[in-house]
This record gives C-alpha cells, sequence and structure tokens, in this order.
C-alpha cells in the first residue's frame, strides 16, 4: 500500500462508475482518498475533484461500531466496568 500508482487506478476505475455508486460505495472512497492525502499529501489524488461528493455521502451513512470497538466493550461489560459505548 505503498505505491501511490494502486491508489490512481482504483480512483480512476472508479470515476468511470461513480454515477452507479450508492452511499456504500462513495464512502469507501472517501476513505480511501483521506488515506492518499495522508499518505502522500504532495500528490494529486485524481478524485480530488469530487472530495466533497464523497464527503457528503460518509457523512449521510450511519455510524457502525468496528468489530475492535465491540469486542472491547464486551470485555468490559465481563469485567464489570462501567462505560459508555460510542461510536463516531
Amino acid at each position: 500500500w505503498k505505491q501511490p500508482q494502486l491508489f490512481v487506478a482504483l480512483a480512476a476505475a472508479s470515476d468511470e462508475r461513480m454515477s452507479s455508486m450508492n452511499d456504500k460505495d462513495l464512502s469507501q472512497l472517501y476513505q480511501v482518498s483521506l488515506h492518499f492525502r495522508l499518505v502522500w499529501p504532495d500528490r494529486n489524488f485524481s478524485l480530488s475533484h469530487c472530495h466533497q461528493r464523497l464527503r457528503s455521502a460518509y457523512q449521510r451513512r450511519e455510524p457502525t461500531p468496528s468489530r475492535l470497538q465491540r469486542d472491547v466493550a464486551a470485555a468490559l461489560d465481563r469485567l464489570g466496568w462501567t462505560h459508555v459505548f460510542e461510536h463516531v
């Protein structure tokens, strides 16, 4: 995952199919674009032109806790520790 060419190729293929993608698909691309920006801040990601559309799709989706969050909450429950299960 250290080669930006892989992400650029993925983005190019995705850009062609974007009109048929749902919010879940667009949300995944948003997360890919965030990763690209963090790892290669000096490079231009080919989906930058639709960043707002991807971000909006991501924000419309209901948050879902990760397996790790659920596992930690279950372990705390077993230990009897009072905690608030939250996710963003």
